[in-house]
């Protein structure tokens, strides 16, 4: 199974609740993350990873709309393929989180969007992550810790039950406020199991609400 990503085309939800939460980092390695993209912000990304993961080489471009909305776009290129998905913020008032929303939709590929409900409590260091997502006719478990030490480094594990999906544990580095790399390792779930390497590159360009970027980065924040 692919790597899940936020990756989409935006459909209008419900608005309520204040976004406050904002990771120093971006994601994890193989699951969905409940925090969400700033807006105005635009990550470009190149991810290199296994075959038995997804696709060898691909690209991902994911755009926060709002404080409650995000969407993305995920380019394979062996196979040629597009893949597409969203979240939206339910809940997004530190150190509560709660997201919906779909991955893993390729209509070149004739495979439907996977829905996914995910819950997050996040603290300065601490990021507890728990979900479900339903892919074809089961349903999935999603857990994942993180440990922030500082802006520029993270540790983190994530799990994703069911066939083809893995156990993982990397870590993320942020080279600059807005380039950052993520290396992880992947142990498949399926026996016999494999560890499978896989790595991501990100730069962040701040399209709209440039001023906000530019105090974070005074601030020393990703």
């Amino acid at each position: 199974m692919r790597v899940i990503v936020f990756s989409g085309l935006a459909v209008a939800l419900v608005a309520s609740f204040p976004l406050a939460a904002h990771a120093t980092t971006k994601g994890l390695s193989q699951i969905v993350t409940p925090d969400l993209q700033p807006p105005g912000d635009f990550s470009l990304s190149f991810q290199a990873q296994s075959e038995r993961i997804a696709n060898p080489f691909e690209l991902q471009g994911e755009l926060g709309l709002t404080n409650w909305a995000e969407v993305a776009l995920f380019k394979g290129f062996k196979p040629n393929e597009l893949i597409f998905g969203t979240e939206f913020g339910l809940i997004q008032k530190e150190p509560y989180l709660l997201s919906v929303g779909f991955v893993n939709w390729s209509p070149h590929s004739h495979v439907d969007p996977q829905p996914y409900l995910e819950a997050g409590y996040y603290t300065e260091h601490h990021k507890f992550i728990i979900g479900a997502s339903h892919v074809g006719y089961r349903n999935e478990a999603i857990l994942g810790y993180a440990y922030d030490f500082n802006k520029q480094w993270r540790a983190q594990v994530d799990f994703q039950s069911g066939s083809g999906n893995s156990s993982t544990i990397g870590f993320t580095w942020n080279i600059t406020p807005d380039f950052q790399m993520n290396p992880a390792m992947y142990v498949t779930n399926d026996k016999p199991h494999e560890i499978l390497g896989y790595i991501v590159f990100t730069y962040t360009f701040h399209l709209w609400n440039k001023d906000k970027a530019k105090d974070k980065e005074k601030a020393g924040a990703p």
